[in-house]
């Protein structure tokens, strides 16, 4: 597996900080458009540089946060409108597509 690269990295932060208030994107959408080959690499960019970056606007693809985020992350969506129905992002009308 090739290393990711700083180029990388900051893109994946460019695209998080991107995606509008009221939407959402999950980790395969960004690692399709960066051209990384796993949305695993997205997890871990944003595990270890994200705290500057709507953080709460990313998602697994099932649209459901994970266990250890869910109040925080989903408290925070439905501050901006996100469309949720029982824990869950209505992926089909928040999702946001890169360009």
């Amino acid at each position: 597996m090739a290393a990711t690269t700083d180029e990388q990295i900051e893109e994946v932060r460019r695209l998080v900080a991107s995606i509008p208030s009221g939407f959402v994107a999950t980790y395969g959408d960004i690692a399709d458009a960066v051209g990384l080959s796993s949305p695993r690499t997205v997890g871990w960019i944003m595990r270890t540089d994200s705290s500057d970056l709507p953080w709460h606007r990313v998602l697994g693809a099932s649209g459901k946060p994970a266990a250890h985020l869910a109040h925080r992350q989903i408290a925070k969506l439905e501050l901006e409108g996100v469309p949720i129905k029982d824990g869950r992002i209505d992926m089909s009308r928040a999702r946001h597509t890169f360009p």
